[in-house]
């Protein structure tokens, strides 16, 4: 069956803290008086998708208030600082969570927009199935593709996260497809490749750092490449 669709993860896949999460966070530290290299940070990066699994296994949705989306951040961040070494003084906590949710700190990574032009001009509909708070919507509206969207399934406006199927699902619904007319691209093996794969749907790694070398699936580290990896679904 030939794909109509194709569906996003949002944050890591199509937008980012700018210049990167890692140099984002090393200049707020800095700034607060901490000069941490970016390595020891990235080292350190697992405390965030750890939390994520976390949050997953034990039902605790995050993203669907914002008091919940803020106790999460300030939770993770807590962490991060202690696995860093970095004392939590003066509220550090919240002013990484203030500076993680200005839309200012946000972009598109240069391959997206060319590979959502080319999909969309081969007649694909494009949709976003995200664990995110509501203001991605006013993001993808500040970074101009909004509109190219069919469909913006967003956990913070739905009440339901990944991995969850029924946020899959309500998206496939919404778009009038079936599982096995539609991909999936996300950075997340456990949130954007698992769920979909056991939909029926033809799932897509996007791993720009190598992050996940012994995957086995379908996988770019370019989303330029997405669309020759699509003709094979």
């Amino acid at each position: 069956m030939a794909l109509r669709a194709v569906l996003f993860d949002a944050g890591e896949t199509l937008v980012h803290p700018y210049p990167s999460f890692t140099e984002l966070f090393a200049r707020i530290l800095a700034r607060e008086g901490f000069g941490l290299d970016g390595a020891d940070i990235s080292a350190a990066a697992n405390v965030i998708t750890d939390r994520f699994s976390e949050a997953a296994r034990d039902g605790e949705l995050w993203t669907t208030t914002p008091q919940k989306s803020r106790t999460f951040w300030l939770s993770v961040y807590e962490r991060f600082l202690d696995a860093l070494g970095v004392p939590n003084g003066h509220g550090l906590n919240e002013t990484l969570y203030t500076e993680f949710t200005d839309l200012a700190n946000y972009r598109l990574f240069d391959d997206v927009r060319p590979a959502l032009d080319d999909l969309a001009a081969a007649g694909l509909m494009l949709g976003i199935v995200s664990n995110f708070e509501g203001w991605l919507e006013p993001l993808l509206e500040e970074l101009g593709v909004s509109r190219l969207f069919d469909v913006k399934v967003i956990s913070g406006n739905e009440g339901i996260e990944k991995p969850d199927l029924r946020i899959y699902e309500l998206a496939l619904q919404r778009m009038g497809v079936s599982a096995g007319e539609a991909a999936f691209i996300g950075d997340n093996p456990e949130f954007d490749i698992d769920p979909p794969a056991a939909l029926g749907m033809f799932p897509v790694l996007i791993d720009r750092r190598g992050r996940h070398p012994d995957f086995d699936g379908a996988c770019i580290s370019d989303m330029r490449e997405l669309s020759a990896i699509l003709e094979s679904a």
